[in-house]
């Protein structure tokens, strides 16, 4: 592709704003590290769902969804799209829970709700196993989407193009902690939002694709559109539809998606000003992540198979692109070489931009987690603010430049998405329950960990050495960890001690105060079904309007203005 001089002064335009930033809050944030990680507890809450929504438009995440579109039909996207539900319940049962611990990450949860050396291990461990090696492999994949846009449009080198892409986000991130990150994101989502529709409304209009109705109702594209799996076809709609909806998104912990809320999920919520600010910005995150962002990646995706109908087309598009990285989701990236310049600059700008808002994202709450879990918890104690900064700053270039390396060695997004659902698979129930039910103890926590982790592995060795001593589908895997890992971790709830009295109490009046911890329980359940109908309903009304079949759109629009304004009658209840 062509850049020219209109699209290299947004792109580097871009960069200037996204540094500035990062100087501008770099005095307040390297003064303590709660203002580092947490900005000084006082971001309002559309700052901080925008924030949200930014992080998880990552680099891969239009790669991901057009990959899945042209698979498995728009139908694919449910294995996603039922983390909405996980999402509705950390609105309205866990986000006001999170602010009022008032703790400085997720983490240290754990030395508030357990006691003993088991809990000091668990959030330790943890400190290291999720924000090192885990946001490590997540940052790989987003890594790895960087490296096929870069080919593909500058036709950089893989080294190339995580040097450029890398070292302005590390140098912000490392400058302005989490109020730069939080700013710069702000700026990241309109570039990222305004770029990816507007290409979609050029590219859908293109000759070779001729509008909408043409799209939707081509040979090759026609039978991609439902928003259902075939309910003929159990093997469909079973790993399709109903495992995501009735399995994975209440015992699956993803990055984003965690039941009950974790990572920097929370990390928002805690740097809210208040219980109201973290409620409303998470409800603000998964109505954006759900509903309104993902159509122009799927119309993307869809009007991809136009062009590229298999991979052998998107080979001979890019011939001096390494085979391996010729998967499915290369198509949105090479979607980008028919726009024209001005347009091309947007979007390539827009990329860059997920990419650095969901990287600068992972890098900063990464480093809270080896700073305030480990270091500080574990090896310094009495470090000054200055040493933790410092610390923080350091730790973020070395993850930085891990991910960079294991991204080398990656060939596509989706299978790194599937192996953090088999990870994840059966943790969810716990993250749910150990809020409420008094039997859960870090060695639950750890058996739920150790048990996922191991089934996760056996799978993936067995997958990718080709040793074929299991012969199950992804998602008979996926429901195996689940079972194996809850009977073995609800198991040891039972066969161990809970944790004392007096920590269970202190832990109670911090959380829930002096009130019952299921006050107005059905209420707040009654504003989950809502917030879950609510926002399918604006995510499938985008859809019937953009197939043109307005009846239909109507009536899941008017369904949901009613469950939202359900929810708006009975918001004081819910963060009071």
């Amino acid at each position: 592709m062509q850049l020219e001089l209109l699209d290299w002064s947004l792109i580097i335009g871009f960069f200037v704003i996204s540094l500035g930033i990062g100087i501008f809050a770099a005095k307040q944030s390297g003064k303590n590290s709660e203002n580092f990680f947490l900005s000084g507890r006082n971001m309002p809450w559309w700052l901080l769902g925008i924030s949200m929504v930014a992080t998880t438009f990552a680099a891969d995440t239009p790669g991901l969804v057009a990959g899945i579109v042209r698979e498995d039909g728009v139908a694919g996207n449910w294995i996603w799209w039922s983390f909405l539900l996980t999402g509705m319940l950390t609105v309205f049962f866990y986000a006001k829970l999170w602010r009022k611990t008032n703790i400085t990450t997720d983490l240290e949860f754990y030395e508030l709700r357990y006691s003993g050396k088991s809990a000091a291990f668990l959030r330790g461990f943890r400190a290291l196993y999720l924000g090192v090696i885990f946001n490590i492999i997540i940052m790989a994949t987003v890594c790895l989407a960087a490296i096929k846009i870069g080919h593909v449009i500058f036709d950089f080198s893989a080294l190339q193009s995580l040097l450029i892409a890398c070292s302005v986000t590390l140098v912000y991130s490392t400058l302005g902690g989490l109020k730069g990150v939080l700013l710069t994101d702000f700026v990241q989502f309109i570039i990222a939002m305004t770029g990816s529709i507007w290409a979609t409304i050029y590219l859908v209009n293109l000759p070779e694709v001729n509008g909408i109705e043409n799209l939707i109702s081509h040979p090759l594209v026609e039978s991609k559109t439902s928003f259902f799996p075939d309910f003929s076809e159990p093997q469909l709609f079973v790993p399709l539809l109903v495992i995501p909806l009735a399995v994975q998104w209440w015992s699956v912990w993803y990055p984003g998606a965690e039941p009950g809320g974790g990572g920097y999920i929370v990390q928002r919520m805690l740097a809210a000003k208040n219980q109201n600010h973290a409620t409303k910005a998470t409800l603000f995150f998964t109505i954006f992540h759900y509903a309104v962002r993902p159509w122009p990646w799927i119309i993307m995706g869809l009007a991809s198979i136009i062009l590229f109908p298999d991979l052998n087309s998107l080979a001979k598009a890019f011939p001096h692109l390494d085979e391996s990285f010729v998967k499915n989701d290369l198509a949105y990236a090479a979607m980008l070489k028919y726009l024209q310049p001005g347009l091309l600059g947007l979007v390539v700008t827009s990329l860059i931009a997920a990419f650095m808002s969901t990287i600068s994202t992972h890098l900063n709450w990464g480093s809270s987690y080896v700073v305030n879990d480990f270091y500080t918890r574990f090896i310094a104690p009495k470090a000054s603010a200055k040493k933790q900064v410092l610390i923080g700053r350091l730790s973020t270039v070395l993850m930085m430049v891990a991910a960079a390396l294991l991204a080398l060695i990656l060939e596509e997004a989706k299978k790194a998405f599937d192996l953090l659902l088999q990870i994840g698979a059966g943790t969810g129930l716990l993250f749910i329950l150990r809020w409420y039910w008094k039997r859960i103890n870090p060695y639950s926590e750890i058996t739920a960990m150790l048990v996922s982790f191991v089934i996760a592995l056996v799978f993936f060795l067995d997958e990718t050495y080709e040793w074929e001593l299991f012969h199950f589908l992804a998602y008979q895997k996926l429901i195996i960890g689940v079972v194996l890992t809850t009977i073995a971790w609800v198991s040891v709830s039972f066969l161990t001690s809970p944790v004392n009295a007096s920590k269970q109490k202190d832990f109670n009046t911090k959380v829930f105060g002096n009130v019952s911890k299921f006050e107005n329980f059905g209420t707040k359940t009654l504003c989950f079904f809502a917030g879950v109908i609510g926002v399918y309903g604006i995510l499938f009304a985008s859809g019937f309007f953009i197939y043109q079949d307005l009846i239909y759109g109507i009536i899941c629009s008017i369904v949901a203005i009613f469950c939202f304004y359900y929810i708006h009658l009975k918001w004081k209840i819910i963060v009071r």
